[in-house]
């Protein structure tokens, strides 16, 4: 592995340049920058445009980045491979082919500067510009789904994946699922997918063929959780998973695979250092914001630093992050802190009759203002206590960087600002609000800024990681008809063998 990612970036890093500009209204220049890869005897090309501002556009980063994500999902999914009786395709990737590639080509991924605020140079890395989900968890999909291929191409048997979700990751591993059978890599019959989300999530379910199509339907269903916990929603589908994976294989030959485990998103995600140290590097320190739930993609990204060849790790700044969260799921910020999530540890908030917001003026890394103490910004984000903080809390205390938590106040105050200056990104964000369904980017954005503002952000080189943004005007929601109403694990179960036998 170490070697493959040396060789790879004494090579790339010696790319030059070209200029290439995506406004319409400049004279464009425009030189692709395709590198030659080569990875078990077969030469791979793939391409990257930059812009006259330095803007990068990577058209399909899977591709451009194949040959070290093979290695690199190895090892981490090997680790899950360890003592584990269930069933899992093996970390093997496919070999890559004209469909494949074309599968891939959804892993689009775009960096643009955005200019100065306050003093410190802000750019942004674009991750959601699939336009069937608008979400960066389409790269884990594709190589969870592609996984999945391999080993169907391979055994002839049937996979059923199972993923519960906050809504982000349903809607992508559908999408995935969905482009496989477009292009003829497997069957209806051979792979499909089952979702478990919680009820406050199905607005932001997008429908596709798969709720469409009668048969892809019945293969493909997405069960709604109605019980008072969202995040209840992962211990519904291990409970599948745990008590009746084997009697499903025995009765229908469907092997059914629970991938939300934290390697199987790293395994795609450290892309995103790949090709940061190969296309738009920082000598100087450089703070990665992001919101979050767990950071899935943060330590996927320090992931990929750390395959690094040591020289190219030399040649940079180690990598710092900033965690972004909203009032209903702190913990990450409460633990990076102060070593634990009690919600006491929360700022008190006292109501102003005089603006009729809440107000606190203690805590700089807590909103200042909200509407209400006790809202939820965005379903997305409902993990509580997630497993991931302590290697986070690690990476922020020895490398630098923090956390902030936001309000929908706060990010309605910046909204005007923030549209403005995503737009040379080409992001267009609605001009009402309102009209957002996925508001990911909105929080990464009102944080970082916040922390600038009140002085949390030493650094001068910021990089907000755009995980997700889409407004209303994007997407079909799902039909609430075709919805699968569960209480129980037994309730899911149900729902799962009659998609299994469809």
């Amino acid at each position: 592995m170490e070697v493959l990612v040396c060789d790879m970036y004494h090579t790339s890093l010696a790319m030059d340049a070209g200029v290439w500009s995506h406004h319409s209204s400049a004279r464009q220049e425009r030189h692709n920058d395709t590198t030659t890869h080569r990875y078990g005897g077969v030469a791979v090309q793939s391409e990257a445009v930059r812009g006259s501002r330095e803007e990068v556009r990577v058209e399909n980063s899977i591709d451009r980045y194949y040959p070290y994500i093979a290695p690199a999902a190895k090892m981490l999914l090997d680790e899950d491979a360890v003592g584990s009786s269930e069933f899992n395709p093996g970390p093997q990737l496919p070999g890559m082919t004209p469909k494949f590639r074309e599968f891939f080509s959804a892993s689009r991924l775009a960096y643009t500067p955005l200019g100065e605020y306050a003093g410190k140079r802000l750019s942004f890395l674009n991750l959601a510009q699939n336009p069937g989900t608008r979400t960066t968890k389409t790269f884990a999909s594709l190589v969870v789904v592609a996984r999945a291929v391999r080993f169907i191409q391979e055994t002839g048997q049937r996979v059923m994946i199972l993923t519960p979700s906050s809504a982000n990751k349903a809607t992508a591993m559908r999408d995935a699922v969905l482009s496989a059978i477009r292009l003829n890599l497997v069957t209806p019959d051979q792979l499909s997918v089952s979702v478990v989300v919680p009820e406050g999530s199905t607005p932001k379910l997008w429908e596709s063929e798969l709720s469409r199509d009668l048969e892809l339907k019945d293969r493909n269903p997405v069960a709604v959780y109605q019980g008072a916990e969202p995040a209840h929603v992962k211990a519904l589908a291990r409970h599948v998973v745990e008590e009746h994976a084997a009697a499903l294989k025995d009765s229908t030959g469907v092997n059914l695979w629970y991938t939300l485990g934290l390697n199987n998103y790293m395994a795609a995600d450290v892309v995103r250092a790949f090709a940061e140290a190969d296309l738009f590097p920082s000598a100087t320190p450089r703070l990665h914001v992001h919101a979050v739930s767990s950071a899935y993609g943060l330590l996927g990204h320090a992931q990929g630093h750390a395959l690094l060849d040591e020289s190219v790790r030399g040649s940079m700044a180690h990598p710092r992050y900033f965690l972004v969260q909203h009032l209903g799921a702190p913990d990450m910020v409460l633990s990076l802190y102060h070593g634990s999530t009690n919600a006491n540890l929360v700022p008190s908030y006292g109501y102003d009759e005089s603006t009729g917001l809440y107000e606190q003026q203690a805590d700089p890394r807590f909103p200042y203002t909200t509407m209400n103490p006790g809202e939820t910004l965005d379903t997305t984000f409902y993990t509580r206590n997630p497993p991931t903080s302590p290697r986070m809390n690690e990476l922020i205390r020895t490398h630098g960087g923090g956390g902030i938590v936001v309000s929908l106040h706060e990010c309605l105050t910046r909204y005007p600002r923030i549209r403005a200056l995503l737009r040379p990104a080409g992001v267009e964000l609605p001009a009402d609000p309102r009209d957002l369904r996925e508001w990911s980017l909105i929080m990464a954005m009102t944080g970082i800024l916040n922390a600038v503002d009140r002085g949390l952000v030493p650094e001068e080189d910021i990089l907000v990681h755009g995980s997700g943004c889409y407004s209303r005007h994007d997407y079909t929601p799902f039909p609430p008809a075709s919805l699968h109403r569960v209480e129980t694990g037994d309730m899911l179960k149900d729902v799962v063998f009659k998609a299994a036998g469809a």
